[in-house]
């Protein structure tokens, strides 16, 4: 297997095959990680039932992915990644401002990722080598997790579709026997105190958790495809992989804060470490690889996407080089995490928060955009893509900062400096509630945006049709 050559050019169409099943695997893989059971203790935490944490767990996850299939969409008709996508709403050199945002929202994560791998990796290997100071393993964890990321990263995607299906299929055996094992600690003893502001509360946050996060990657993996693929598919084969695995997971964490609560508590704060101890000595390793994999396969979509975010920034370099880049960042980024920061991580987080209100404008005005200017299946212009293409584009640019501004003052942080910069429009009643708890104000700026570009684009069409 060979090194990617393409950037964000589109794809040849002697080069594009697959089918839209194929999508499955990278984002079922990238979405099988252990934080997937603490993300049902956070939606329990709203003050949601069993019953009410599942379905509205469930309602977030697909209407937040669907998001993500219907920008893969984009992908297959036109054959380049999903930032290019972005100048046909916001223009050439419009584009580079989301770009910057969907850049930092990669690196980020990626930083996150690979960290909470070398952490995770550390607790269990402290059970299982007592003998083994916290330091080296850590860092040896943290080394073998970067190294993996990066060279998957440069080889780029025939082998993160190759790598992502055989996780996913390692991932599922071994989630299901730590399942099994964990299947005593279950239950359904919980009792829902929200009300129906509860209900609304727990599908924005399951929105927030999941496919919010992804939007800006949604065609990288798509463009391979024949443009002739059938666009349901596309759609219905990335939703399903992402939506699935992160659901099982969903149900566990639910049902262990309704059989022992604080086991959940603490798997709210650390889910590999607090789960790990309450497993078997011999299933330990077994659950090393499965913990640190899927934190692994989330980090190289990510690091992948965000080399192509660098090239549509305009950075004059070969794919595989700003991959190399991006993990320069990572290790920098993560080595400062592991072993200089004790409070940055979660600083760190709260300020992922407020990409993830920008990313949510932008996909809502990009899916308006494609239906809008390019419904019956057309192909993107490619004069809209390239250099010489219009630089600006008003309607996107204005529907974009209009909406991040109003999401960003619904949103809360429970990091005190960055709450100074959110949260501004709404009262002390609102932000102690269970809309602010959910950060409402992502799904503010998802349909403000939306309508915006909508109304903007519409009247501009006819006045120059006037």
């Amino acid at each position: 297997m060979t090194v990617e050559q393409n950037g964000i050019n589109a794809v040849p169409e002697a080069e594009r095959r697959g089918r839209p099943g194929d999508l499955f695997w990278p984002w079922a893989g990238s979405n099988l990680s252990l934080f997937g059971v603490a993300f049902g203790v956070y939606i329990v935490g709203l003050g949601l039932g069993v019953v009410p944490a599942i379905i509205t767990g469930t309602v977030g996850y697909v209407l937040s992915f669907l998001l993500v299939g219907l920008v893969a969409i984009g992908g297959t008709r036109s054959g380049v990644p999903t930032m290019t996508l972005g100048r046909a709403p916001f223009g050439y050199q419009g584009n580079k401002l989301p770009a910057v945002f969907s850049y930092i929202s990669n690196v980020g994560w990626e930083i996150v990722l690979v960290t909470l791998s070398a952490q995770s990796g550390a607790a269990i290997l402290a059970r299982i080598a007592p003998g083994l100071p916290a330091t080296t393993a850590t860092a040896l964890c943290f080394a073998v997790a970067a190294v993996v990321v990066v060279a998957v990263g440069v080889y780029g995607h025939a082998m993160i579709m190759a790598v992502q299906r055989y996780l996913t299929y390692a991932f599922v055996v071994l989630t299901v026997v730590y399942m099994i094992l964990m299947a005593p600690k279950l239950g359904g003893s919980l009792e829902s105190t929200a009300g129906p502001g509860g209900w609304v509360g727990g599908v924005i946050f399951a929105m927030t958790l999941l496919g919010l996060g992804w939007v800006n990657c949604g065609a990288d993996y798509s463009r391979y495809l024949p443009a002739n693929s059938r666009p349901r598919s596309v759609a219905l084969w990335t939703t399903l992989g992402g939506v699935l695995p992160p659901m099982v997971l969903l149900v566990f964490g639910v049902l262990l804060a309704g059989g022992d609560p604080k086991l959940a508590e603490a798997a709210g704060g650390d889910p590999v470490g607090a789960l790990a101890g309450a497993l078997p000595t011999w299933f330990l390793l077994p659950y090393l690889l499965t913990a640190i994999g899927g934190f692994l396969a989330g980090a190289i979509m990510d690091i992948y996407s965000s080399g192509l975010s660098m090239l549509a920034l305009g950075v004059p370099i070969r794919r595989h080089y700003a991959v190399l880049i991006d993990g320069v960042l990572m290790v920098l980024g993560g080595y400062y995490l592991l072993f200089v920061s004790d409070s940055f991580l979660g600083t760190f987080q709260a300020f992922l928060a407020i990409i993830g209100v920008v990313m949510a404008a932008w996909v809502a005005i990009f899916l308006v955009d494609m239906w809008l200017l390019r419904a019956g299946g057309r192909s993107y212009d490619e004069r809209l893509l390239r250099r010489g293409a219009p630089a600006l584009n008003g309607a996107g640019l204005v529907s974009l900062v209009v909406a991040s501004v109003v999401g960003l003052g619904l949103i809360t942080s429970a990091d005190p400096y960055i709450a100074h910069v959110v949260g501004f429009l709404m009262s002390d009643e609102l932000e102690k509630s269970t809309f602010g708890a959910a950060n409402i104000g992502v799904a503010i700026a998802l349909v403000l945006a939306g309508i915006l570009y909508f109304l903007i684009t519409t009247f501009m069409r006819r006045r120059r049709g006037a």
